[in-house]
């Protein structure tokens, strides 16, 4: 099953959720973006840097791959997001 098609990437999904459960506004990230621009990403009209990516996970306290996991899962399912993990921990012990 192939996670990578641009279709199931829904980073703007993701961080709003994430933002949204951790009661945080779009203002809490001033330090790192502006709340115009977090809006931007929420809306999917830009998509962030990999640098900003972790800019956004620090400010929501998660680990970037969280985000970016969350971005190719439609669904908070923890055995769906097991499965994602499982996948990626086989591509990469291929890749030694």
């Amino acid at each position: 099953m192939s996670y990578a098609t641009k279709s199931q990437n829904n980073f703007a999904k993701a961080l709003r959720l994430v933002r949204k459960s951790k009661g945080l506004s779009q203002e809490a990230f001033s330090l790192s973006s502006s709340r115009t621009y977090v809006s931007t990403l929420e809306r999917n009209l830009k998509s962030p840097t990999l640098s900003k990516v972790d800019d956004l996970a620090e400010v929501l306290g998660v680990h970037p791959l969280t985000l970016l996991a969350m971005s190719y899962l439609r669904t908070t399912d923890s055995t769906a997001a097991e499965r994602l993990l499982d996948m990626v921990a086989s591509e990469m012990a291929e890749l030694k």
